[in-house]
């Protein structure tokens, strides 16, 4: 039986205080028919994040000469998972906000076949230190995201998500500032399944986040509405059946 191959890629910027922990943190034994790596697509930190990843046991990375933008760090760690032949590729921040112990519960719907494309969510878990400004915003954009898909979405910011391999080919991200209304909307249109995943988030406690809300309004809305109105064709998903779980059993311990 052949194994199934897992890539989770981390975007990463300046992150050499807690990039090594997220890393040692991802489970790399979750089943004996599914083989994990680790990929860093470095974004042109200026700081040791690549030697950090390297030391904690990242197998491939990827680095930009100068910083490019998480849109492009994600749009770059998609096109790296399928060039690797990832069956599931799975990404989450470096920040250390996002749960890697959680990755068994992110990629097991796909493994399922009963989702292609899964994000985890904080507000259907639980959410440690997020100030109220910040709450405010992710519910507007989220809700924003359900108007456009007519699709009840809970948290369409969360760094945290898994993605079918048919989905990472067909993936598209208009937008190098950030990646997460624009890929949703993108997805779901071409007829991709997506579930969310409640998990335990916390926000960081070293460094700060590069996103702006001012820059992040005026830098976002404009892409929402470039992807709302370009034509995006519906894509033929082919049955994961080769993904099943129940040929593995539990995954994870579940």
């Amino acid at each position: 039986m052949r194994k199934q191959k897992v890539v989770v890629f981390l975007p990463a910027f300046n992150e050499e205080a807690v990039i090594a922990q997220v890393i040692s943190r991802i489970p790399r034994q979750i089943h004996p028919f599914i083989d994990v790596k680790v990929l860093v697509i470095d974004d042109g930190s200026s700081d040791h994040t690549v030697n950090e990843a390297k030391n904690a046991g990242a197998e491939f990375i990827v680095r930009f000469e100068k910083n490019r933008g998480l849109g492009a760090a994600v749009r770059q760690g998609l096109h790296e998972c399928v060039k690797l032949g990832a069956d599931v590729g799975v990404m989450i921040d470096a920040d250390g906000e996002y749960p890697p112990e959680q990755i068994p519960d992110l990629i097991k719907p796909i493994l399922e076949d009963h989702a292609d494309y899964t994000m985890g969510s904080r507000f259907l878990g639980t959410i440690n230190g997020m100030k109220l400004h910040r709450r405010i915003g992710n519910y507007c954009f989220t809700f924003l995201q359900s108007i456009l898909l007519r699709k009840w979405i809970v948290d369409g910011q969360s760094g945290m998500r898994a993605f079918s391999k048919q989905a990472m080919e067909n993936a598209e991200i208009i937008h190098d500032y950030n990646y997460a209304q624009v890929l949703t909307l993108n997805l779901v249109r071409k007829g991709f399944r997506v579930k969310e995943i409640p998990i335990h988030y916390h926000v960081r406690t070293t460094g700060q986040s590069f996103i702006k809300f001012k820059s992040y309004v005026g830098s976002v809305l404009p892409a929402i509405l470039k992807e709302m109105v370009r034509p995006v064709k519906k894509v033929k998903i082919e049955s994961q059946d080769h993904h099943s779980i129940e040929r593995y059993g539990d995954v994870g311990g579940y």
